[in-house]
């Protein structure tokens, strides 16, 4: 092929495309053009290889015409380049191998190192002399090979073709090393041969080589895509090609690492700090991972110094199975779990649409399913989904399938048996975290074909098979269908046929059985039938299928290695080994041995004999059938003898010797039926389940479980609860009719049969159990002092149906992110989710958790809370709310309730603000639903939208503004539940008004609360409430103005059943002045008491006013006896009526307690008595007085004053001056606290009136005493000291309850040694020592009386002459280091050390040297001098390690004082020398 025009004298052609191969090929090429080498001829390989050349030529072309064939074949060694000479004379032998030919055929001799005793030709040029001198300097032509070129097409006859191939393999190894190919001494070369060699031009040769390299590409390349597509030749682990390397960045700068990983699949990458995955989403903007084209980068945003950190490389968890790429979905590698930016920290699996407790009959389909879904979701990788029975993992055969559909798992039976029946167990598993769900699945007995018949067997097994032998084992069935079951019948199947036949004539009570006669190498499958007097059942599932082979046969098969062992024929088998009885029925008795070590290479049988005991008479069982396999059933002995039994072999040389005897064994049953269970307990579970336990069988051999049934008290009639027998002593019976009382019975079974029922249990009612509570959520703080915390909680979601009646508060300490041991915050329960934790440590972060009780027990603790830090909260705007819920949700409104926050700030709460969004709506599209405050604490929302998801929360409204919002609350559907009822109003003949409500979907636990404004009613005089069954009715006695109001029924123990009804004006029918009638003067009256008349007399004072028309009848005393019912009747003229008044009950005892306590109040007012109790007020001074007001005293009336009940001595006599009564309390605190009493008396009698001043009042009373001192408080004053600044204020006298907090610039101060703040008598102080000029500003003194701040405020920015001589002074006169000093000096042993530094002060200050905080003085080798109070000179002569250390320099005046440090280290050149040689391979160790 000739060069393209267009090529041939340009320098810049690219060369790039071409092989490496082939560039050192052409290389080569004109290195030796240019040197003139010579080829070399007359080789031996060119004489013997005559009748390989055309097989090889002609192998050449076929394999030129395929790329696929060996010859030419990734790694061939007959082609490959750069190979030793051995090597080259091992490829052409293997060439001529594999065409067929033979070692004579291909022979090439003595590949040693010699010279060619031939002269060399020279070589002849691919260009003319014309195209030498134009062609470029170390031009190489180029090839273009764009199609295979046959070599064959180059020569038209047969003979140059010979030659051709020869000459080729000679230029083959010629162009692979560079070098003449050495010959034999013995080999000469014809004339033909080398006028072939001539003719043979080296573009031909160069052509060759060409296409052979082309053809080696395109080999290479079509492997290389067909690797591709097979994955599995391609996985390797991830590996580091650019690793990340280490930066030093100035802080709150920003720094971008990057990495590059190979490995296949794709590597997925996790960036650590401290060994801890970074999560992008818990630091907003802080990280930001990408990756890109192959590279993986951190950054980092505004680096700080304050946490220190070391960022490791990417991770890869775990390890892969490169198979389990290709096995589908559902068996991903275990920790191959992603997330989008590198391994999940952790994955979150729920269950949704879980299937439940399931009930199925045999021959039945059934489906268990489970949505699930996994956060995050990454796509591309599926969990690895499994499902388990009785902890038993689930293979998909048959009878049973399972599927994963990307987010459900399913699992299917086909045809349910009773083997299917158990707890069924779903486990999702995702990378390193898995969760799993549980549920229990019946399988009834199917019907049975005859009435009365046994249920059918189950897990048939196959056991200890062999050559013609086998045991089949199942388990009873719990029906035996009204009478005892007889036995089994056993059949048998061969595999590929549908002929049953049965394998024993008579019933057998044992549930195994051993199975004979089968054919080697022949597979069966068994099933078994239980039989009773009525009929026999329908058949057990079949079992597994089993082959009739050898057990060793079967190993060899399964290793698929088999072994042959000759041994010698015609050799008279010995005797078996271990013969031993392994299990005796009465039914049968099972041999079993060892086949003996010597029987030859032919196949051997067995002759079984036995003898009764006690004698010798042996008789041979199997005289017609021959034994095969070790193991043998004998029947048809005699129940209760006793034998013993021996084995034979024999084969065609004879019969062996017999083994030894077996022991004497009696026939008859080993073993036992268990006794039956003890002790049957029968608990509550849930409406549906009991869980019954029982004390398990004593003694029981191979027990094979446990068989429960139940029956509903009275019917007489029992039912199975499970139909596969379960281990263990507890059972959970599904199934049952809530309310009904049930009655429990348990039997064991084994293999010899099933035992006596137990006892019945007690019978129990089938109802919900109380369990204890789950744990609380939503743990906030809603409000902090310096000492104590509040804190708030969300009720549990499910309350172990029983009411919560508190909770217990854990909390811990959290230091530099490490928590501590939990601690006991209170020991009795709260019954508020809100509680105040109180002696904690100003400033120290904790963690809480809370536990909630019932009747059932603590429940568990709660995650542990958000870590809060304990400081005074000084904001003006009120805290969150908390405790919402809400109830009455309808499809278009809802009611949300509230609790007022615990912190109101400096003003009282004075409404509220409720806010709203859709679940899905993001963060900033929360809505205002009320535009105006709303003092109450409950909101009915409307015009929601159906079946749309909402939240909620509440914002509380003070004087200084709106608080931060409350938890939220939601979501919750807006939606009618099917079954909703509403509150209806009735009005009776009588105009009474009653509110009735309904509820279907009570509890038993469940109860009707009514409620005003959502305030609980109890024991209300204006109300009665009357429940019955599922009704309720609240009546209203007298309905007036007081009654106006939202009444609303919550169900407890429900999913929040709830009503409400609005009781406005136009309910209330208000009742007219009442106008009175005149009567006649013939107008009577009769007064009736229970249906008897009355008459006046002392006890029953009657009047009646015929001006008026008002009729009276007086009692001066009600006693027990007057309880009844009174009637007036009245007759003036003909016109009659009457009026009847009921006094019974509660009503009666109520007016007998009114009428007692105002005839009380009568007669203490007939002597000296109180007209105003007592009380108190805050004077000015901010003392407390207590006063009251008395009335009807006279001079020998006296009083007396009592606290805690010790009488109060008082200094002088009172005067009753206006009949005011009064005791004053100076410096009031909280040693006053307690009961006080006063009383007044003298000879007409006497009267008390008591004050409270504990709790609640005191704490009011406090807060007023606070506001005084507050009030008193002058303004703040600026003090110059020694020490600096002092700001003060003076109030009446302090208290500790009244809380000071100071404030500079806006800023809460930060307490240290420097600013402090204390009260000194009646003086409120900051001290600021050592001001400096960041001190100005102004400041705050904040006074807290527990409702409301009051301040005192300062300017200490130079206004005002005061604060202008105070900064003269402190901030300019004040003792400073102006600079000099450094804060680190690192020098050398015997060097000197000079520091000079400069100094101010009005007055000059006095100056001090201290050494590791110890006085330094003056001497020879360290010499301290001052310079006019402005220069002061450190100075060491010959520096010492010994002079290492800290140092200080100490300036003081009359307004102030500073230090000023500095270190000294010393070091010795010889040690730097050593740490510099002993850190370098240190570090070069750490590079690699």
């Amino acid at each position: 092929m000739s060069l393209p025009f267009y090529q041939k004298y340009h320098e810049h052609y690219d060369r790039g495309y071409r092989s490496k191969d082939l560039q050192s090929t052409m290389s080569q090429y004109q290195q030796e053009k240019k040197s003139s080498a010579i080829y070399t001829h007359g080789s031996t390989a060119y004489s013997h290889m005559s009748s390989a050349h055309r097989q090889a030529s002609e192998a050449y072309d076929s394999s030129a015409s395929r790329q696929g064939s060996h010859s030419y074949s990734l790694g061939s060694s007959a082609y490959s380049l750069g190979s030793e000479v051995s090597h080259k004379a091992s490829s052409a032998y293997d060439y001529g191998y594999d065409l067929g030919l033979t070692d004579s055929a291909l022979m090439i001799e003595d590949y040693s190192s010699k010279s060619s005793p031939k002269a060399k030709r020279v070589k002849k040029s691919l260009v003319s002399g014309e195209e030498k001198e134009n062609q470029p300097k170390d031009y190489v032509v180029p090839i273009f090979s764009g199609r295979q070129v046959h070599v064959n097409g180059i020569t038209d006859t047969e003979e140059e073709r010979i030659k051709e191939a020869a000459a080729y393999v000679a230029r083959r190894n010629l162009m692979a090393t560079g070098e003449g190919i050495t010959t034999t001494k013995q080999s000469t070369v014809s004339s033909q041969q080398e006028e072939l060699f001539e003719k043979k031009s080296r573009k031909v040769a160069i052509r060759e080589k060409a296409d052979r390299l082309v053809l080696r590409k395109t080999l290479e390349e079509t492997e290389e895509f067909h690797r591709k597509l097979n994955e599995d030749s391609l996985l390797h682990a991830p590996e580091f090609v650019i690793k990340p390397r280490s930066h030093t960045v100035w802080e709150k700068q920003n720094v971008r690492l990057h990495c590059s990983v190979s490995g296949w699949p794709e590597p997925r990458l996790t960036w650590y700090k401290n060994h801890v995955p970074i999560n992008v989403h818990a630091n907003p903007g802080k990280y930001i991972i990408e990756s890109r084209y192959g590279m993986h980068y951190l950054e980092i945003n505004y680096i700080t110094h304050v946490h220190p950190f070391f960022f490791s490389p990417p991770g890869y968890k775990g390890e892969y199975d490169e198979t389990r790429f290709h096995a589908g979905a559902s068996t991903m590698p275990l920790s191959f779990g992603v997330t989008p930016y590198g391994f999940a920290s952790k994955f979150e699996i729920h269950f949704d649409d879980k299937f439940d407790v399931s009930f199925g009959r045999e021959g039945e389909t059934m489906s268990l399913g489970c949505r699930v879904v996994i956060t995050p979701e990454i796509k591309h990788f599926q969990p690895e989904v499994q499902w388990y029975r009785n902890g038993t993992l689930v293979s998909p055969s048959k009878w049973v399938q399972t599927q994963w559909s990307g987010d459900r798992a399913t699992l299917t039976f086909s045809h349910l048996n009773k083997e299917d029946e158990g707890l069924y167990t779903l486990r999702v598993r995702m990378g390193e975290y898995y969760e799993q769900y549980s549920a229990y699945v019946f399988v009834r007995d199917a019907d049975a074909e005859i009435a009365g018949a046994p249920a059918s067997p189950l897990d048939v097994v196959c056991l200890d098979a062999n050559k013609d032998y086998v045991i089949i084992s199942w388990k009873q069935p719990a029906v035996d269908g009204g009478s005892p079951i007889l036995g089994y019948f056993i059949d048998k199947c061969e595999v590929g046929t549908d002929i049953w036949s049965q394998c024993n004539d008579t019933p057998v009570k044992f549930a195994r059985f051993p199975i004979t006669g089968l054919i080697e190498g022949r597979s069966y499958i068994f099933r078994v039938r239980a039989v009773n007097k009525t009929g026999i059942s329908i058949p057990s599932r079949v079992s597994e299928p089993v082959a009739a082979l050898d057990p060793v046969d079967r190993a060899r098969l399964k290793s698929k290695i088999v072994k042959l062992k000759f041994q010698q024929e015609g050799v008279v088998p010995g005797p078996p080994t271990d013969l031993s009885v392994t299990e005796s029925t009465r039914s049968y008795v099972v041999l079993s041995w060892k086949p003996p070590g010597q029987r030859g290479h032919e196949g051997i049988m067995y002759f079984v004999e036995k003898c009764v005991a006690d004698t010798e008479n042996w008789q041979r069982v199997n005289t017609e059938i021959p034994v095969k396999s070790p193991r043998f059933a004998l029947f048809d002995l005699a129940e209760g003898k006793s034998y013993r039994f021996r084995v034979r072999c024999s084969n065609s040389a004879g019969v062996g010797e017999p083994s030894e005897a077996t022991d004497v064994t009696v026939v008859g049953d080993k073993l036992d039926i268990p006794k039956a269970p003890g002790r049957i307990i029968p608990s509550r579970n849930t409406d549906t389940s009991v869980v019954v336990t029982w004390e398990e069988s004593k003694d029981a051999k191979e027990l094979v479980g446990y068989y429960i049934e139940s029956s509903v008290v009275g019917s007489g009639q029992w039912e199975p609860c499970n139909n596969n027998p379960v281990k263990g002593s507890r059972f959970i019976c599904h199934g049952l009719v809530n309310g009904q009382n049930y009655i429990f019975r348990v039997r064991a079974v084994n293999a010899a049969g099933l035992s006596e029922y137990s006892q019945d249990s007690e019978a129990i009612e089938v109802k919900a159990a109380i369990a204890a509570p789950s744990p609380p959520y939503d743990i906030t703080c809603l409000e902090s002092f310096r000492d104590s915390m509040v804190l708030g909680w969300k009720q549990p979601e499910k309350t172990g149906g029983a009411e919560i009646t508190g909770y217990y508060v854990n909390y811990r300490e959290v230091i530099g992110g490490v928590p501590g041991k939990w601690k006991e915050a209170n020991i009795k329960a709260v019954s508020d989710q809100a509680y105040k934790i109180s002696n904690l440590k100003e400033n120290m972060i904790y963690q809480f958790q809370v536990a909630a009780v019932n009747l059932a027990g603590v429940g568990t603790p709660s995650q542990p809370s958000a870590s809060f830090k304990c400081e005074e909260w000084t904001i003006a705007v009120p805290g969150p709310p908390h405790g919402l819920k809400y109830s009455e949700v309808r499809k278009t409104s809802l009611v949300l309730q509230w609790k007022h926050p615990v912190y109101s700030g400096r003003t009282p709460v004075t409404g509220f603000f409720v806010d709203m969004k859709e679940t899905k709506a993001k963060d900033d599209q929360w809505r205002g639903i009320n535009e105006k405050a709303i003092p109450n604490t409950y909101l009915k929302v409307q015009n929601l939208k159906e079946g749309v998801s909402y939240m909620f929360r509440v914002r509380a409204l003070n004087q200084a503004g709106v608080g931060k919002p409350s938890d939220i609350a939601g979501p919750i559907v807006a939606e009618t539940r099917p079954g909703t009822k509403e509150i209806v109003i009735n009005v009776d003949d009588d105009g009474v008004i009653s509110l009735n409500f309904e509820c279907d979907q009570m509890s038993p636990d469940s109860k009707f609360v009514w409620s005003k404004d959502y305030v609980p009613v109890e024991d209300s005089p204006r109300l009665q409430v009357d429940t019955k069954g599922n009704k309720t009715k609240t009546t209203f006695k007298d309905l007036g103005i007081d009654d106006l109001g939202i009444y609303s029924c919550d169900v407890t123990d429900t999913d929040g059943i709830a009503a409400s009804y609005l009781i406005d004006e136009e309910a209330v029918p208000l009742k007219s002045e009442l106008a009175a009638e005149k009567l006649s003067g013939n107008a009577k009256v009769n007064y009736i008491f229970n249906d008897k008349e009355i008459f006046e007399e002392p006890k029953y004072k009657m009047r009646m006013d015929r001006n008026t028309g008002i009729i009276e009848m007086i009692m001066e005393k009600l006693q027990d006896e007057d309880e009844g019912t009174y009637t007036f009747q009245i007759q003036d003229g003909k016109a009659t009526n009457k009026s009847t008044l009921v006094l019974i009950g509660d009503v009666y005892k109520n007016l007998q307690k009114e009428a007692e306590f105002q005839r009380q109040e009568w007669i203490r007012k007939q002597g000296p008595h109180f007209a105003e109790y007592l009380s108190w007020e805050v004077t000015g001074e901010c003392n407390v007085l207590l006063k009251c007001k008395v009335a009807n005293i006279k001079k020998e009336t006296h009083i007396v004053w009592y606290k805690d009940e010790r009488e109060i001595t008082v200094d002088e006599k009172h005067d009753f001056k206006d009949g005011i009564c009064t005791l004053l309390i100076t410096e009031f605190s909280k040693k006053d606290a307690g009961f006080y009493e006063v009383i007044l008396k003298d000879d007409r009698g006497k009267d008390k009136s008591r004050l409270k001043l504990v709790d609640e009042a005191f704490k009011d009373l406090m807060t007023e005493v606070c506001k005084t001192i507050a009030l008193s408080a002058t303004e703040l004053k600026i003090q110059s000291t020694a020490e600096g600044i002092r700001l003060y204020s003076f109030v009446t006298y302090y208290l500790d309850d009244l809380k000071v907090s100071w404030s500079h610039n806006g800023t809460a101060i930060k307490y240290s040694d420097r600013v402090k703040s204390g009260v000194t008598g009646e003086q409120i102080w900051l001290q600021i020592n050592e001001p400096t000029p960041n001190d100005k500003g102004k400041y705050v003194m904040e006074l807290f009386d527990g409702k409301t701040t009051h301040e005192r405020k300062v300017d200490l920015s130079g206004q005002g002459k005061e604060c202008a001589v105070v900064e003269i002074r402190l901030f300019s006169d004040r003792a400073r280091v102006l600079g000099g000093l450094p804060d680190v000096v690192t020098i050398q042993e015997g060097k000197a050390l000079n520091l000079t530094c400069n100094l101010w002060g009005d007055p000059a200050p006095e100056i001090s040297w201290l050494k590791n905080e110890k006085p330094l003085a003056s001497d020879d080798h360290c010499i301290l001098k001052l310079e006019s109070g402005k220069t002061a000179y450190f100075t060491i002569t010959a520096v010492q390690t010994n002079d290492s250390g800290k140092y200080s320099l100490v300036v003081k005046n009359k307004y102030g004082t500073e230090t000023s440090d500095f270190t000294v280290s010393v070091f010795l050149p010889e040690e730097e020398a050593a740490k510099a040689a002993s850190e370098t391979p240190k570090q070069s160790k750490k590079a690699k």
